[in-house]
């Protein structure tokens, strides 16, 4: 099926559209024997709270961007590869339900689906698209992928130090090897993880000593399944034009 609108004119027709609802800021799309699959709205566990976002499915590429004007303009986009994917179903909590993680080495994160069939359905065609790519290339998937960040509202102190209360002066960062929820002195080391940035990130101190003494087994990316609690919590009012998860911090 894939193979055979490969190359066929609805199919171009398709992804250039895609193309031009992001416009000369997106990357082009098109190229040989790439096909869209599907695409839909999903809601997606951003740093500070849940977000709608834009997703296109393709044969090996996922992408996703802010919706701007439905259907006609998006923002931000990101391109995964989808060989570099795992998926992992998250169990219904509070209001998120229908929820996955989509896991690649450099970054990580939750989307939620309107409904049970739907998430069904995407997790069905991306487990598909990813084995039809390893199966091609010869490839084993990925067992290596960037911790899910525990968001904002689900820590009112530091996770490490259990100690420092966060204000609007004593700010939130991220691990970038753990995901837990910090404060600026339990996360002032910087160590390379070249999967996720040619530059040193941002580390807790428990993973940097575990990393400095070679201990990765016992530093495992650690993922909350709380993520009710996010649309429970007082938020900071951010633009739905950020992507927050992407913030330096």
């Amino acid at each position: 099926m894939v193979d055979r609108l490969a190359n066929s004119e609805a199919n171009t027709r398709r992804i250039n559209i895609v193309e031009n609802c992001f416009g000369a800021a997106g990357q082009p799309l098109t190229i040989p024997g790439r096909v869209l699959i599907g695409e839909g709205v999903l809601t997606k566990l951003c740093r500070k709270k849940p977000k709608a976002r834009q997703f296109f499915l393709f044969n090996d590429i996922l992408v996703y961007g802010n919706i701007v004007i439905q259907k006609k303009k998006y923002n931000k986009q990101h391109i995964i590869p989808l060989e570099n994917v795992t998926i992992d179903s998250i169990k219904d909590e509070g209001d998120l339900r229908n929820g996955w993680l989509i896991k690649t080495p450099t970054k990580s994160f939750a989307v939620y689906a309107a409904t049970a069939t739907e998430k069904s359905e995407w997790m069905n065609h991306i487990n598909k698209c990813v084995t039809d790519l390893l199966s091609k290339s010869g490839k084993t998937p990925s067992n290596e992928h960037a911790a899910v960040w525990v968001p904002d509202s689900e820590a009112t102190v530091c996770m490490r130090c259990q100690k420092a209360k966060f204000t609007p002066v004593n700010r939130r960062h991220h691990c970038r090897k753990c995901g837990f929820v910090v404060c600026g002195p339990c996360s002032e080391k910087r160590f390379l993880l070249p999967s996720q940035s040619s530059k040193p990130v941002r580390i807790c101190d428990f993973c940097y000593d575990l990393l400095s003494t070679g201990d990765l087994a016992t530093c495992q990316p650690a993922r909350s399944d709380s993520y009710s609690q996010s649309l429970k919590s007082p938020l900071n009012d951010v633009s739905d034009d950020d992507d927050d998860d992407d913030s330096s911090d």
